[in-house]
């Protein structure tokens, strides 16, 4: 694995990440309705931290591999929406503008998936948590719109 590479995916993760630091959920969202398998708020910053640190793996191991272009897109797209959707969904209190976001994040971590498949299988296994849990994110997302409705 090519360490530096590692370390500048990880840094595109963090700054992801940041995003959770400057737009805490609060009060606001302590106050909605949430269906019961929402998880506990600490859980979210160590199920995060794993995650970043897969992506990094996945994308350092294919980075300047042939056939890489691909999934270095989709991957770059991914992570714009990961860091997108905090500020739409905490920040902005936006439920339904980032229920789409997360819909497209989901599109987007498939595809990555998918793609890092055909260059390293290696990669797409270590991506598939991810996949995993942006789906649960986004049934959890559209379940909180659902119980807490917005006026369009």
């Amino acid at each position: 694995m090519d360490w530096p590479l590692f370390a500048i995916f990880l840094a595109a993760c963090c700054a992801a990440a940041s995003t959770g630091v400057l737009f805490r959920p609060g009060e606001w969202y302590a106050r909605l309705e949430k269906p019961a398998w929402t998880p506990p708020n600490r859980l979210f910053p160590v199920a995060w931290g794993i995650l970043y640190v897969l992506l990094a793996f996945a994308a350092a191991r294919v980075a300047g591999r042939e056939g890489a272009a691909l999934p270095l897109a989709l991957w770059a797209l991914q992570i714009a929406l990961n860091t997108l959707w905090t500020p739409v969904f905490f920040g902005l209190h936006r439920m339904r503008a980032a229920l789409v976001v997360i819909s497209c994040l989901l599109v987007a971590s498939v595809a990555l998936a998918a793609s890092l498949r055909v260059v390293d299988p290696i990669a797409c296994y270590a991506v598939l948590p991810y996949v995993g849990w942006i789906a649960y994110a986004t049934a959890l997302n559209a379940s909180v719109l659902r119980r807490n409705a917005q006026p369009r």
